[in-house]
């Protein structure tokens, strides 16, 4: 009979195995690239990416250890791989490369914004010290929300502005960055500097995503279940991985906020952040990876 501690010896070494194996892919496509001196840099940097992006899908499809998350106890699982693999760090000669691992459910998908749950990110923004000008704006931008009338107007001028803005949904940092700027100048509310979006919102067009509550940030855990940030704190460092809502230890008014948003305890889904430095160069890919289909989604090139 092998025992908890056994087993959780073994998922080390596997875990352990998997950043070996990565490191090696990695290093191996770093040195075929080193020699191409010919190309012109932003090309070959362009074509290093290309190369470090395929590999890295390679392993992940291949990768026994991802596949074993999808056996018994896969929350915990996947809670014990995300644990011991949240960077992965790589050094070749001018080359650094950082491989970022992390969930892909651990924040709320902004295009998830319905009549629901719209109170619940309204009373967020409001503990903020942001104005509901705010959330019009954001609703502006997503097709299913905007104002429904004859003369086609919306509750803001942002398109006045920005007329070849995306006006399906929020689909980029990028975009909600052009959000943030005008919802500034236009209402000049300096309070919205106060907000880590890059913990709260995640971007999909993807309207079935769940919010995976063993990973979601505290910004997200005041959002989602209407309460202080300090209470949030409380329950983002209660022990994990949680199995069941009583885990969380929330009063009844919690408990009907998290009714309004998707949720559950295991979305094997994992965020990958690869950043690679030579010289004075940065690049930047990013992507979701679906551990049961085994595919990538919503890629990021930045150079």
């Amino acid at each position: 009979m092998v025992h908890y501690s056994s087993r959780k010896g073994i998922a080390l070494l596997l875990t352990l195995m998997f950043v070996i194996v990565m490191s090696v892919a990695v290093g191996y496509t770093l040195t075929k690239v080193k020699n191409a001196s010919h190309i012109l840099q932003r090309e070959k940097q362009l074509y290093q990416n290309s190369m470090i992006l395929e590999d890295i899908l390679h392993i992940l499809q291949n990768s026994r250890q991802l596949q074993n998350i999808l056996g018994n106890k896969p929350i915990d699982s996947l809670y014990l791989f995300l644990s011991t693999t949240k960077n992965i760090p790589f050094k070749l000669q001018n080359s650094k490369v950082l491989l970022f691992i992390s969930s892909a459910r651990e924040r709320f998908n902004i295009n998830e914004l319905n009549k629901a749950n719209e109170p619940f990110v309204r009373e967020y923004f409001s503990k903020m010290m942001v104005s509901n000008n705010y959330v019009n704006v954001l609703k502006d931008c997503m097709s299913k929300n905007q104002v429904k009338n004859r003369y086609n107007t919306y509750n803001s001028v942002i398109f006045d502005e920005h007329p070849y803005l995306f006006r399906e949904y929020i689909a980029s940092k990028k975009q909600l960055s052009i959000i943030n700027n005008f919802y500034l100048n236009e209402y000049n509310d300096d309070n919205i500097k106060r907000i880590d979006f890059d913990k709260l919102f995640s971007f999909s067009g993807n309207l079935n995503e769940n919010i995976d509550l063993n990973y979601a940030t505290p910004e997200v855990l005041m959002l989602i279940l209407n309460t202080t940030r300090e209470r949030a704190d409380e329950i983002y460092t209660l022990p994990k991985p949680f199995h069941f809502i009583k885990d969380l230890k929330l009063s009844a008014d919690e408990k009907v906020a998290l009714s309004k948003f998707k949720t559950s305890f295991f979305e094997p889904y994992i965020h990958i952040k690869i950043e690679i430095m030579r010289d004075k160069e940065r690049s930047i890919i990013s992507f979701d990876y679906d551990i049961k289909s085994k595919q990538g989604s919503n890629f990021v090139f930045s150079i």
